[in-house]
């Protein structure tokens, strides 16, 4: 296996004098994802992040790598989002296996409250710490992954075949990724181990493998009560306020006094071994599973214990309001009864909800019998199913174990993520023998899709080690 010593010296090395200077470029470039710019393709961002990585990908030394930019078009002839596909040839004698190694690099928008000196398109260096948007979710994947590669070369080590894939849409839903997907089937192949670097770490002492991650569910509810505007002095206490409704329905779908989503279709039971590994995970972080939140002076974390608050924000729904329209800003709003309120929903699904059913019960228990025979429609976005992992075969278990003592120094650990990553469900039925490894840099205060958005750089360097080491030692498992 790896020589540990003379990895980390290679990883610390390349990080610095060959990866962060294009992190830095890269954090430079605006390219947010299309949900959050429809003219991502005239704007021209995207394509320059594209080239930019391609650039860095093609001089790397890697006997046999080739590089594409794969460009598709829609039904209608739009463009889609681009998709920068690599393959490097397997190495040792390794034959008929194949690995697929997969990360993004579209972004979120640029959200506000970023401290003074920091924003998300200025990379800024703070010791450990490289803010920016992007760095961490998830431009670092693609240097990540074939510096993985380069130090295996490195050392002499064989690996599989190696495919990796990196896509410019997640952060709108992966929309465009199922037409890659069929497009290059044949030249992805069936791999045995898929390796996804877009997801997080609880801390940053040892390596954490997400073991689930959560559905989504969007939308917009609006209710209207009035067709323009009124003296509130006058229509009070005959209309009904509009917001006052939004409340009420709302109040269907969630307990406002504990969070608990009231609808049985969005509950799943929770299995046993994710409980097991949620009382592990607690047990470890304690504090830090609330603690790296930045909660307001005298603010208290939801749930009676720590495995309770994993479990709810890994296996059970939840109900967030991420945007409102209808309400001007407070120094325009006048004594006006307001005749709408729009609030944009975001539902989290645990793991095997089907989000097609679990948006027909939210829109039929929102829009049946409205109060005061208001005007209330929900219509829905497009919405991402959950994902469970297999249970680790012996050898890949073995590995993450061995990689994290190694190179972090502490036993791995497993746990549900909060967050959706479409193209691991999509993974999981096209490929339902594959073994996953699914991990990230995603840490407390990282902040990934809000202010001060940073990449860790040490997870970053023995995150990269230990992907090399369970590369090595898929490539000598017993088949």
């Amino acid at each position: 296996m790896l020589k540990p010593d003379a990895a980390i010296a290679f990883c610390e090395q390349t990080w610095e004098s060959e990866i962060l200077p294009v992190i830095h470029d890269y954090i430079l470039i605006p390219n947010k994802s299309p949900a959050y710019d429809a003219d991502w393709k005239a704007h021209g961002h995207m394509d320059r992040a594209v080239a930019l990585l391609e650039g860095w990908c093609r001089a790397q030394k890697i006997p046999g790598l080739t590089v594409e930019v794969v460009r598709l078009k829609d039904e209608q002839g739009h463009e889609r989002t681009p998709v920068l596909f690599m393959e490097i040839p397997a190495t040792g004698g390794v034959e008929g296996d194949t690995v697929l190694l997969y990360g993004h690099l579209d972004k979120q928008p640029e959200m506000e409250g970023w401290e003074p000196g920091l924003g998300p398109w200025t990379p800024v260096r703070r010791g450990d710490n490289l803010y920016g948007r992007g760095g961490a979710d998830d431009g670092y994947a693609t240097f990540a992954s074939l510096t993985a590669l380069r130090l295996l070369h490195e050392q002499g080590l064989a690996h599989a075949r190696c495919v990796v894939l990196i896509e410019a849409d997640e952060e709108s839903g992966s929309t465009d990724l199922p037409a890659y997907i069929d497009h290059l089937a044949a030249r992805i192949g069936q791999p045995s181990l898929v390796v996804c670097l877009d997801s997080g770490c609880a801390n940053y002492d040892q390596l954490w493998i997400t073991t689930s991650l959560r559905g989504l569910l969007g939308g917009t509810l609006r209710v209207d009560v009035l067709e323009n505007g009124v003296h509130s002095g006058d229509a009070s206490g005959v209309v009904a306020s509009s917001f006052r409704v939004v409340r009420q329905l709302l109040s269907r779908i969630e307990d406002e006094s504990t969070g608990r989503i009231k609808l049985d279709a969005l509950h799943v039971p929770v299995p046993a071994a994710r409980q097991a590994q949620a009382e592990a995970a607690a047990s470890a972080l304690g504090e830090v599973i609330w603690g790296k939140f930045p909660f307001v002076k005298g603010m208290v974390p939801m749930g009676e214990s720590g495995a309770e608050r994993v479990l709810n924000r890994t296996w059970r729904p939840t109900l967030s309001v991420t945007g409102v329209d209808g309400m001007p800003s407070l120094q325009n709003a006048g004594n006006v009864l307001r005749p709408y309120t729009s609030f944009k929903l975001s539902i989290r699904l645990p793991p095997g909800v089907d989000p097609t059913s679990a948006t027909a019960a939210v829109k039929q228990t929102l829009e049946s019998d409205p109060p005061y025979g208001a005007k209330v429609s929900f219509e829905a976005e497009k919405g991402g199913p959950g994902w469970d992992a297999p249970p680790f075969a012996p050898w890949l278990e073995a590995s993450i174990r061995a990689a994290s003592e190694t190179f972090f120094g502490q036993p791995a650990m497993s746990m549900g993520e909060g967050g959706t990553i479409p193209f691991m469900g999509m993974l999981g039925e096209k490929f339902p023998q594959a073994q996953f490894l699914i991990t990230g840099v995603l840490g407390p205060g990282s902040n990934a899709h809000g202010p001060n958005e940073y990449l860790h750089i040490p997870t970053c360097k023995r995150l990269t080690a230990s992907v090399a080491d369970v590369l090595a030692r898929h490539c000598v498992r017993e088949r």
